[in-house]
């Protein structure tokens, strides 16, 4: 099951308290430190690509730090608790929304520091007080309240109205084996491929609304905000090709506007259901808006080649 957003809480281990004690023969405090509490830390993990083990998982918390002993002993240190994301993780604290992400880069990230243990009462002794009978408790762990969020990291991005022809161009243009078929939304979730070296994403299709939540691209517009090419398809069966662009375009804009700074192509899809002088007219009318449009069809070899050569030389 794909996941690409989820919301757990983390907390830090809370530090050990400190002992109170004295030697056998009561001469003088001998009460160690309390131990630190573990801290929390974020960790990439280039084998996980969902965070669907954080529906059931949303509590996490580090180990707190031990009481400290006799014979000034220190309590041991909490162990430290490490949660794996996959790569393009954003990291959200939810109180201020301070945002850090995971990749190859910045692979461990702290989150939440854990208590100080607290001080043994030999640490309290002086000339005028040379046997405490107290100790410091440890201070408590950090808590935090998360939202993660994962961002699918590839070079060029299908975007489109549903049943537009994303998926079935993937599958011809990389090893990818998406499913197909007649109906909208049959992709529920991005799908990635490779060709000529460059990683592409086919997003669910969008629909009018989408911005204020119908349908279901507008939820994964967050993969195709790191993409360097948008590939906008539009089907060649569309009744009106220029309001089913500036519709898409629209949602984008609502959604994130540094997604329309992008560098976007036009691909006219199914251009074999379809004349030749049909196909000229409805490239002509996006031509004419200023609109950078290549017509397609999966079942045109020259066509698919040319299409992975621009691909592979952006």
């Amino acid at each position: 099951m794909f996941v690409d957003e989820a919301h757990i809480t983390v907390k830090a281990g809370d530090g050990g308290n400190g002992k109170v004690s004295f030697f056998r023969n009561k001469s003088g405090p001998d009460g160690g430190n309390g131990g630190d509490g573990g801290d929390v830390y974020a960790i990439f993990d280039p084998n996980m690509t969902t965070l669907s083990i954080y529906l059931e998982k949303r509590e996490l918390e580090a180990e707190s730090g031990g009481m400290g002993d006799s014979n000034r002993k220190f309590g041991k240190k909490g162990a430290d608790l490490e949660f794996k994301v996959p790569k393009g993780t954003a990291i959200i604290d939810n109180k201020n929304g301070y945002e850090k992400e995971i990749d190859e880069n910045n692979t461990r990230i702290l989150i939440c520091k854990g208590g100080k243990g607290g001080r043994g009462n030999d640490k309290f002794k002086s000339s005028t007080n040379q046997v405490p009978r107290f100790a410091e408790p440890g201070t408590k762990g950090k808590e935090k309240k998360l939202t993660l969020i994962l961002r699918l990291i590839a070079d060029v991005g299908f975007i489109g109205f549903p049943n537009a022809g994303k998926s079935s161009l993937l599958n011809e243009l990389t090893a990818a084996q998406v499913k197909v078929a007649p109906y909208p939304f049959t992709t529920l979730e991005p799908n990635l491929g490779v060709c000529e070296g460059k990683i592409i994403a086919d997003i669910p299709g969008l629909i009018e609304g989408a911005s204020t939540g119908k349908g279901l691209g507008i939820k994964f517009l967050k993969h195709i905000e790191k993409v360097r090419l948008l590939l906008h398809c539009i089907s060649i069966e569309s009744e009106d090709i220029l309001h089913d662009y500036e519709s898409v375009r629209k949602e984008m804009g609502d959604y994130n506007k540094k997604l329309l700074e992008k560098k976007s192509i036009v691909i006219l899809t199914k251009i074999d259901l379809i004349d030749e002088k049909s196909i000229k007219n409805k490239c002509d009318i996006l031509q004419k808006a200023g609109i950078e449009v290549i017509p397609m069809s999966v079942h045109d070899f020259d066509r698919l080649e040319k299409l992975k050569k621009t691909i592979g030389s952006f």
